[in-house]
């Protein structure tokens, strides 16, 4: 139990949240890693901002403005991109609160024919998915991804192939999502697993 300054009381329980994910999410995590990134001179990485339309602004005060209606103009493409060490990245991050699969209804069809865009023109394309009942985020090179979506005779990922195609990102607190790590062992190392694309 908490006593507040005004006399109030609060209290909180331990089980409510697991440390990993108190008040954080998968978005925030990749942008506070990105900004340590940016601020080592390590990549230089954003989240792309969506495209909107914006229709109706109210405008309550003279000095305030406020959108009332907007669209998107056009589907996003994915969520990140940048430069690293030479090469271009982009990748796709994406929650799951499913324990047994990853459904592919999270992936729209112009999201995989862009990483497969991209991979063809010699990025490094990736997505990041994590599975927040397991507190679990994967690195996933996107040939991987768009194989399996192009092969698959079903509507989801099973979990288990999360652990044996792709790579359990490192978490530390100022790098919640390390993912040029994973990048790093992959692509810049002698003998790194994976080929251009």
């Amino acid at each position: 139990m908490v006593n507040y300054p005004n006399g109030k009381k609060g209290g909180w329980t331990a089980a409510a949240t697991s440390a990993g994910r108190r008040g954080m999410n998968l978005e925030s995590d990749i942008n506070r890693t990105n900004i340590f990134y940016l601020d080592r001179d390590q990549a230089v990485i954003h989240k792309k901002p969506t495209p909107v339309q914006i229709v109706k602004v109210d405008y309550p005060q003279r000095s305030a403005a406020k959108i009332t209606e907007a669209y998107f103009k056009l589907p996003s493409t994915t969520d990140y991109n940048g430069i690293y060490r030479g090469r271009y990245i982009d990748f796709e991050a994406k929650e799951c609160s499913l324990k047994t699969s990853f459904p592919f209804k999270m992936l729209h069809p112009h999201q995989i024919r862009h990483l497969d865009a991209v991979l063809r023109h010699g990025a490094i394309a990736f997505l990041i998915v994590r599975f927040t009942e397991y507190d679990e985020t994967y690195f996933i090179p996107a040939r991987n991804m768009i194989d399996f979506y192009n092969t698959a005779d079903r509507h989801s990922i099973p979990y288990e192939w999360f652990g044996k195609t792709g790579r359990i990102i490192p978490s530390s607190f100022l790098k919640p999502v390390d993912y040029l790590q994973i990048i790093d062992e992959l692509y810049f190392t002698e003998g790194g697993s994976l080929s251009d694309g």
